[in-house]
């Protein structure tokens, strides 16, 4: 019998799965290979017959015309700030909480564990109401708070931070226990050094969440000058004449541009949780 893992055929074996994954990641960047292409065209080639896929020199006046005509300096600011303070706000009560769920005994702890499951079955959509009114009566609206404050809290990494607990064996604690560690430095000197890579994904995807949020902030702010990213771009649909698909292409691009950056920093912590996995058995 051969066998496919040595000689010439593992060798076709890695040649065609490298041409899969080749063509499977070029599909998937296809839409911003095309997005960055368009930005770097004049007007009058992204309109031209036959469509021309590559641009015939490189046309930055896009990206300046984008900046300036939404005040996209000032968004990208707001953007970067309210995703921030939503990131750690959502790990730090969704560590706590996680912790408390998984590790302390406290009356009616599965009822205030399901009431925090419930939550997610109730979308943005059927909340806005209500949370409108409610931020309103508080005074917050059309503010900094306002728009954040709803976001602080997530059932999500809640549920996961619990769930990723209870997978360290309980001898761990039990060890710093005698030890004379309390609850509060095992959380931070060994239960937090073991979720790097927890953390460093619920951290991308809370960041990404405000960061692509808009209907809240659609609601609740209506000064421009306090409008996060996706509102953004929404202004310059409306604001570039005629669909100058070049300058919605460049502030596009340009708001995509920090959810990249957040996902390389957070890549390492990936990589350092990975290397510790083997500490929890």
């Amino acid at each position: 019998m051969f066998d496919l893992n040595r000689g010439p055929y593992s060798t076709y074996k890695k040649i065609a799965l490298h041409l899969v994954l080749i063509i499977i990641s070029f599909i998937v960047l296809m839409p911003i290979i095309f997005g960055i292409s368009v930005s770097m065209q004049p007007r009058a080639q992204i309109f031209s017959y036959p469509p021309s896929f590559l641009p015939d020199r490189l046309y930055f006046d896009n990206y300046i015309k984008a900046w300036n005509l939404v005040s996209l300096d000032k968004i990208l600011v707001n953007s970067i700030l309210a995703s921030s303070v939503v990131m750690l706000g959502k790990l730090g009560l969704g560590v706590l909480s996680g912790y408390a769920f998984s590790h302390f005994e406290f009356k009616y702890k599965k009822f205030l564990f399901f009431a925090v499951l419930f939550t997610l079955m109730l979308p943005m959509q059927v909340r806005v109401v209500p949370l409108f009114e409610f931020i309103s009566r508080l005074g917050l609206g059309n503010s900094f708070s306002g728009l954040v404050l709803p976001f602080l809290a997530s059932a999500t990494t809640t549920f996961l931070m619990r769930q990723h607990f209870l997978t360290i064996p309980k001898s761990i604690m039990e060890s710093a226990q005698i030890d004379g560690c309390g609850p509060f430095r095992f959380l931070f000197q060994i239960l937090l050094p073991l979720s790097g890579a927890n953390l460093a994904g619920l951290a991308v995807v809370n960041f990404l969440v405000m960061w692509n949020a808009y209907l809240w902030p659609l609601i609740i702010i209506n000064d421009d000058q306090k409008k996060l990213a996706q509102q953004g771009v929404k202004m310059l649909f409306a604001s570039s004449s005629e669909r100058d698909w070049g300058i919605i292409m460049a502030g596009t691009i340009m708001v995509v541009i920090p959810t990249l950056i957040v996902f390389l920093l957070a890549q390492k912590f990936f990589v350092k949780g990975i290397a510790t996995q083997g500490i929890k058995e």
